[in-house]
Order: structure tokens, then C-alpha cells, then sequence
């Protein structure tokens, strides 16, 4: 397990398409507050034809926000670029310049074993280059994850790559619209994705390879408006949280305060985790009960599960 919050920190990664200038704005009068990331994208949400138009509006924009944030004390979030091919990365890097300071890292859709290696080559020049670590988002969400025959090697071998550069890899994401896509699946607001066998069991093979070693975070939730969008995205985090997902993709600035809400620690689960981390190495019993007496903690079982807790309490907080 990670045991450095810095890789649970993401949390609400709001996505927003790179040739967006309102962006500048947003950030500088922190409009969207001071608790959530933000991956500005270069893919999917870009017309193919316009690419280089929106890389070339998305620089001039970290620009601006760059040489606003050097004479006024603002809230920058974690900025990431959503990227095409390798070559972008270190393009985009050195046409910032110093505003490449603002870059926390890149993030690689459809990330498969025969592409890692460009883009572990070029993440390790980027680093290379700079003093503050730039770190790599790959997202799984290929549809050849599907075929059961080949699935497990698939993502192993995913995971041999990417171990080349372990402290590197922030996180490992999850593309569950696209495998829903797909299957022709898409769910109702009051359903979540993780009652979707085919997709849920790929999600779970996911978490299964990566999740001792890696954060895994959850899928994006397309709804935030309308009766009952708030409710089913909360209930679909509880399954995310159930399964080791930590983090959620968001689309819209609405569905960031339902994410940090959610992935408050509860009271109890700080009290048990402190309990089983403070548990006396001279102790003849491994096992007692709660504080309130409603569960048993054993040390030997629950202590990775409390450091964990201990971790997501201090980048989320507590619930009151």
C-alpha cells in the first residue's frame, strides 16, 4: 500500500477540454474552491482537426494563470494535461516554460503495455529536466480488457511496465465509460456502475493487480443535475470506496464537494484505525473491541486498513 498521502490527494479531478479560456478565470478567482485537481484534456473532448489549436490555447492559458499566481496569493490545484502521444509531453513542457512549474503531471488514456514504454521514457526526461517531481496518470480502459482470455496477462503486463517507474505513478485510472460503451451500457442516476457485471468485474481485476501498490481511482459519474444526481453519485462513491477506489473523475464543478464529503473519514474508522496503530507490541491480545463495542479490531488484519484510514483523514478530514 502507499504510505505517502501525496498519492490520495487527487481526490475530485475535475475535467475540463484544454481550448476552454474560461479556465483562467475560474482558477484565479477560485471558483471552484481549494479542494479539487484538474486535468485539462486534449483528447477525447477535442475534434480531431483542432488539436494543435487547443494545445496552443491551453498554453497560452497556464500562462496567464501562471503569471497571475507570481503576484497574488491563490489556490492552484493540481494541474494535469490529459495528452494524445508521447511526443506532446515534453513539446508542452518546453513551450510553458517556467509556467510548466504549475504541471503536476500528465495523464495517458487507453494506456496499454505496447505504449508504456514512449511514455515511460518521456515522464523520466520530464523529471530529468525539472526539480519538482511531474508524475503520469495512466487510464485503463481498453476494450480488449474484455476478453477474459487475455485480460490478466493484459493488465500484469501493464503493471510490469509501469513498476519501472513506481514513485511516478500518482495514479491508476479507470475509463468506465468507455467499457460501458462498449456493451452499449449506460446507467440511470439512481444505478451504479459497480452492479454492472461485465464492467464492474473488469474494474474489480483492476483494483485486484494494482490496488497493493498502487491508488486506484474511481469512475467517472456523468450526472450533476436534476433530481437525484447527487444521491446516486454518493451511493456509486460507497461502492468505489467499498471496492479500493480512492478519487473520482468529475465533469462538472457540482460534483466536486459530493466527492470531498464522501471520502471524509467517519469518526469511528479514525478511532479504530488510531486504536490498532497504537496497539502495544507487548500486548498479550491481538484482538479487542471497539471503542463503542461494536466491532472487533485485530492489529495483525486491520493495521493496513487503518493506515489508510489515517491517510485519507488527513487529506479529506473527519466527519463531524
Amino acid at each position: 500500500m502507499k504510505n505517502d498521502k501525496i498519492y490520495y490527494s487527487v481526490g475530485a479531478l475535475l475535467y475540463c477540454p484544454a481550448n476552454n479560456e474560461s479556465i483562467v478565470r475560474s482558477v484565479t478567482t477560485e471558483k471552484f474552491g481549494t479542494k479539487y485537481s484538474l486535468a485539462l484534456c486534449l483528447e477525447d473532448t477535442i475534434n480531431d482537426d483542432f488539436v494543435d489549436e487547443a494545445e496552443a490555447i491551453m498554453i497560452k492559458s497556464i500562462k496567464k494563470i501562471y503569471e497571475y499566481s507570481c503576484s497574488n496569493n491563490i489556490f492552484i490545484p493540481k494541474i494535469f494535461i490529459r495528452v494524445r502521444s508521447h511526443e506532446q509531453i515534453e513539446r508542452i513542457f518546453d513551450e510553458l516554460g517556467s509556467a510548466a512549474s504549475l504541471l503536476f503531471g500528465v495523464i495517458v488514456p487507453k494506456f496499454t503495455a505496447d505504449i508504456a514504454d514512449d511514455y515511460i521514457r518521456a515522464i523520466r526526461r520530464i523529471n530529468d529536466t525539472y526539480h519538482r517531481t511531474k508524475y503520469i496518470m495512466p487510464i485503463l480502459e481498453s476494450s480488449d480488457m474484455i476478453d477474459l482470455r487475455a485480460r490478466c496477462s493484459m493488465l500484469y503486463s501493464i503493471k510490469e511496465k509501469i513498476d519501472e517507474i513506481e514513485p511516478l505513478v500518482l495514479n491508476i485510472r479507470v475509463g468506465g465509460n468507455d467499457l460501458c460503451k462498449t456493451f452499449g451500457f449506460r446507467r440511470h442516476n439512481d444505478e451504479s456502475i459497480h452492479n454492472i457485471k461485465p464492467v464492474s468485474n473488469i474494474l474489480s481485476d483492476i483494483v485486484t493487480v494494482f490496488g497493493r501498490d498502487y491508488v486506484v481511482s474511481g469512475p467517472v459519474w456523468e450526472y450533476y443535475n436534476g433530481s437525484g444526481w447527487d444521491t446516486g453519485l454518493l451511493n456509486e462513491i460507497k461502492g468505489d470506496i467499498l471496492c479500493g477506489f480512492v478519487g473520482k473523475t468529475v465533469i462538472h464543478p457540482n460534483q466536486i464537494a459530493v466527492v470531498n464529503k464522501a471520502y471524509m473519514v467517519s469518526r469511528k474508522d479514525l478511532e479504530d484505525a488510531n486504536a490498532v496503530l497504537n496497539w502495544s507490541k507487548g500486548s498479550i491480545s491481538m484482538v479487542a473491541g471497539s471503542q463503542n463495542n461494536e466491532r472487533m479490531n485485530e492489529y495483525k488484519t486491520h493495521a493496513v486498513w487503518a493506515e489508510k484510514i489515517k491517510i485519507l483523514a488527513d487529506v479529506y478530514g473527519v466527519q463531524s
